[in-house]
């Protein structure tokens, strides 16, 4: 079997801001999205990009547009409480856009109805939300329509309505998602939208506040860069197919989705699971059958990634490539594209069971959250790597690993935690758990997985932003702080990486 090629598997998605050449694809997305309404005109559209370019997002996948808003920014005291659409954008054209204002106003979101459940609008709202960040105003203002209250507008007031919804008695799927966006409402206003026939014309004014808003200056200043992680330590038992495997990852991937996580991380050669399904005894035979799922697997991992808005680290598999094994962990980026980590150390029982082959190459990966590495189980253990991967501005480095005793596990843990203090970095391990007993050679799993931090006054006490339970089948949620990282490295109590003496030693990799 040949090398993967990573790129068929890719389905690119990325929000960015609307250009000219994208007109006829929102024409036909509104269209689609609000057909019984009036769309936007060629001027409406040219006067946003003219006025405010900047405020004009759209997501795009796979070369098409699925989704898009739009928004200006106003003063909204200057506004009558009782609004309507039209006086907030005067009339779809947005000249009255203010720089200096402070407040951010959305005016449409647009989510194409073949792609709902993909988390589209949420990352249009986390594009308003950078934005609002960005010029630092006091807040996101939204005019939401209620298109569900004309089921209920003989038996409920809109207040009613409103209220019914924000108790989580009745499903409104644009309420609904704004309140679960983190928005509140204001107030409700009648005749917002005369075409919005479906609202009855009512709209619920919203309002999301920035808690970064600086008031003394429209500068805005970076106090922190927080990044969420779920650790999975996942249960290795019996499963009879890969749909079965497929159901039991996208579980957890929701799992880190619902705690809003910017990475969701599995344990080393998790996949091996699936090999409790394959009829073969012979370890080095099973292997190769287990690598026949290469594909299913990146299809998967990919499809995760996007629908549920998270970057994956997705444990580790073994690949075949060029009549070789190699034990290779995935990054699939929430954006649709994906990279690979080869194990650099292949451990003595890897090449006696399995036949595992080295990589050769230490990959450092940049993600919407700075840059990071991975390193499988036994890499962690090379201090060299960690270093390397640090110089090279690696700010996390993730570990899956899998190990079947506590002594292994320690190895794992020990390395991991001194990774962290001797180069200042955040490091994650990720292990499985349980036991797979026909499986030859994956006999017991042994693990603890956790988050750890440097040591010194800003971070976690004991340098562990959290740990999971021993051998239980759990996941650990933790943030890590980009920002304190770089304060720390160049005014903590210690300064490993500024105080190493590079005139008597220095790490240089061969090739690279």
């Amino acid at each position: 079997m040949s090398e993967i090629d990573l790129s068929s598997f890719e389905k690119k998605i990325f929000v960015r801001n609307i250009k000219c050449e994208d007109f006829e694809q929102i024409f036909t997305l509104q269209k689609r999205c609000f057909p019984n309404m009036e769309p936007w005109k060629k001027e409406h559209l040219e006067s946003h990009l003219d006025i405010f370019p900047e405020g004009q997002f759209c997501v795009e996948y796979d070369g098409k547009i699925i989704g898009s808003c739009s928004s200006l920014v106003i003063n909204f005291d200057e506004y009558d409480a009782q609004h309507t659409w039209d006086d907030i954008t005067d009339e779809g054209y947005i000249t009255n856009h203010n720089p200096e204002g402070y407040n951010l106003y959305g005016i449409e979101v647009m989510v194409d109805p073949s792609f709902q459940g993909m988390k589209i609008g949420k990352r249009l709202y986390e594009a308003r939300k950078d934005l609002a960040r960005r010029m630092n105003v006091k807040s996101i203002i939204i005019g939401g329509r209620i298109p569900n209250y004309h089921k209920y507008k003989h038996q409920l007031t809109p207040r009613e309505y409103v209220e019914e919804v924000t108790n989580k008695n009745i499903f409104d799927p644009v309420l609904t998602f704004q309140i679960m966006n983190g928005f509140t409402v204001m107030r409700i206003n009648p005749r917002y939208l005369p075409d919005d026939k479906a609202s009855v014309q009512y709209a619920t004014l919203m309002e999301w506040n920035n808690v970064d808003y600086l008031p003394q200056t429209k500068r805005h200043f970076k106090t922190a860069f927080p990044v969420r992680i779920t650790v999975i330590q996942y249960m290795m038992k019996r499963i009879e197919s890969f749909d079965e495997f497929a159901k039991q990852v996208e579980y957890y991937v929701d799992v880190a989705y619902d705690f809003g996580s910017d990475f969701a991380v599995f344990p080393e050669i998790f996949t091996a699971q699936l090999m409790s399904f394959i009829d073969e005894k012979i370890p080095s035979k099973a292997i190769r059958n287990l690598s026949e799922f290469t594909e299913d697997y990146i299809a998967l991992f990919t499809d995760l990634a996007v629908k549920y808005n998270v970057n994956i680290i997705g444990g580790s598999h073994f690949v075949e490539e060029n009549d070789h094994i190699y034990n290779i962990a995935y990054l699939f980026r929430r954006d649709g594209t994906i990279e690979k980590q080869y194990k650099i150390h292949v451990t003595p029982n890897e090449r006696k069971w399995w036949g595992i082959q080295p990589g050769d190459h230490v990959g450092i990966f940049e993600t919407d959250c700075g840059k990071i590495a991975i390193q499988i189980c036994y890499d962690i253990q090379f201090p060299e790597l960690s270093r390397y991967a640090v110089d090279q501005g690696a700010n996390i480095i993730f570990v899956p690993f899998c190990t079947d005793d506590r002594q292994g596990y320690l190895r794992v843990r020990y390395c991991a935690q001194a990774r962290a203090v001797e180069n200042q970095v955040y490091t994650v391990i990720a292990g499985t758990v349980g036991n797979l007993t026909q499986v030859e050679n994956m006999d017991i799993q042994y693990a603890q997985s956790g988050i750890f931090t440097p040591s010194d006054f800003e971070f976690a006490r004991d340098g562990i932003v959290g740990e999971c339970n021993p051998n239980i089948e759990t996941v650990v949620v933790g943030d890590v702080d980009l920002e304190i990282l770089r304060r720390q490295r160049k005014s903590g109590t210690v300064r490993q990486l500024r105080d190493r003496r590079r005139d008597l030693f220095e790490i240089k990799y061969r090739g690279q």
